[in-house]
Parts: structure tokens; sequence; C-alpha cells
């Protein structure tokens, strides 16, 4: 029985590295997305507390007016910085839906060798099968005619 070889076991593995390659790169850009959620979790966190923060010096009673304003500038500051991580966010979204194509491709690329690979395994089963069976029909003729043979 002969053994199996896939003529395109090399472009097969390639492809695999190429489709592991592209997982890691969607991988890092989850990653991206998650911290940038997480600062803007922050920013809108540190947002509310400016808010209260407001509230409390503009409370009847003796007004801090430079605390207000400091506060007032603090929320400028926070709503610029929060534009721009959405701004970053929209971009790292786009590129995740890149990555996710690129894997999809790769992926598809490799499913389609590996579906050749099994098809052409299962020829050289039945290949080997055929000739098997085409040789023990051969030895079961030759036993039968030597019996014949001696039976006369």
């Amino acid at each position: 029985m002969s053994a199996f070889h896939f003529r395109l076991e090399t472009l097969l593995r390639l492809r695999m590295a190429e489709r592991d390659e592209r997982r890691a790169d969607l991988a890092k850009a989850l990653r991206a997305e998650a911290v940038l959620q997480g600062e803007l979790r922050q920013i809108e966190t540190e947002q509310l507390q400016a808010r209260a923060k407001v509230r409390e010096q503009s409370a009847p009673g003796a007004a801090d007016v430079d605390g207000l304003l400091q506060t007032n500038r603090y929320q400028l500051a926070l709503k610029a910085c929060r534009g721009q991580l959405e701004g970053q966010l929209v971009q790292v979204r786009a590129e995740l839906e890149r990555r996710r194509q690129a894997l999809l491709e790769a992926d598809r690329g490799v499913r389609v060798l590996e579906k050749l690979r099994e098809r052409q395994l299962a020829a050289h089963r039945d290949r080997e099968v055929r000739l098997e069976i085409k040789v023990l029909d051969e030895v079961a003729a030759s036993a039968h005619n030597r019996r014949r043979e001696a039976a006369r």
C-alpha cells in the first residue's frame, strides 16, 4: 500500500500560517477596540463627576467662580478627548471589519485546499482498495487453478 502524498501540502501550510496571522491581526484590533471603549467609559465617568461638581459649586450660597471656570475648562477638555477617542474608535472598527474580511478570505483558502486534500485522499484510498481487491482476486484465482491442476 503506497503512502498518500498531497502535492499542495506546502501551499496548505502557507495558507494556514496566513490564516493564523490574520487571526492575530484581528485579535490585536479587538484589543485596541476594547482599550478605546474602556477609555471612553472612563471619560464618561469623569464627565458625570464634573457635572456633579458643577451642581455642587452652583448651589445657593457662596459661589466659587474660579472653581466653576476650572470645572468648565475640564469638561471642555473631556469633551474634546471624547470626540478624539470616538473618531479613533470609528477608525478601529473600520479596520476590524477589514481584518475580519481578510480572515474570512484566508479561512476560505484553507478550507478549499483541505477539501481538495480530503477528496484526493478518498480517491487514493479507493484506488488502494481496488488494487488490493485485484491482487486478492489474482491470488484466489491462481490458488483455485493450482487446486484444480492438483486435482487432475
